[in-house]
Formats: structure tokens, C-alpha cells, sequence
């Protein structure tokens, strides 16, 4: 095992659903808050506060707009959040050999 690798690993996505809300934004522009909601099986509020803990780092952002009258929340992963997933992926394969 390479203990650099280990102190490489982003604390901030240790954490499955934020992992998986930074994968989902690599491989799309953006995706709003229902579509996240239905790909991770989470509730509002749990979303809600993983989704604000990434925004919180400046790793995603969030858009508003408005859809048929109805608000829609847009997020997308940022440059830093994009360079902290690609380090943190790079420190989990190094941990792993691969």
C-alpha cells in the first residue's frame, strides 16, 4: 500500500452519494435536483445536504431557473471539483495498484 495515496483520498468524497453526485457530473454537463433524486434514491433533504456540502466546497454550482412555472435546480461540477475527483479516483487506484 502507498500511504501517500491514502493522504491523497478527498475526505469530501469518502462519502458514497457525494462520490456519486461528482461521477454522475463528469459524464453530464448538468443535472437537476429531481434526476438526482430518482439515479440516487435519496430524499429531498439527505440530497439537499450532500448536494450543499459540494457546493459548500466550490466543487459543483448550482444554477435556478424556472420550467413551466416551476423552479428547477441545475448543478454542474466546477474545474475544482472536477481536478478533486480526478485526484481523489488517482489516489484510490494507486491504492489499489491499478
Amino acid at each position: 500500500m502507498n500511504p501517500e495515496a491514502l493522504a491523497d483520498l478527498d475526505r469530501l468524497l469518502e462519502h458514497r452519494i457525494r462520490l456519486a453526485i461528482c461521477v454522475l457530473l463528469r459524464k453530464q454537463d448538468r443535472i437537476n435536483f429531481t434526476r438526482f433524486k430518482t439515479l440516487l434514491d435519496q430524499t429531498d433533504g439527505s440530497l439537499g445536504a450532500q448536494l450543499r456540502k459540494l457546493e459548500d466546497a466550490g466543487y459543483i454550482s448550482a444554477e435556478k431557473t424556472f420550467e413551466a412555472r416551476k423552479p428547477v435546480t441545475w448543478y454542474a461540477l466546477t474545474e475544482t471539483g472536477t481536478q478533486a475527483l480526478a485526484r481523489h479516483v488517482d489516489a484510490m487506484q494507486a491504492l489499489l495498484g491499478t
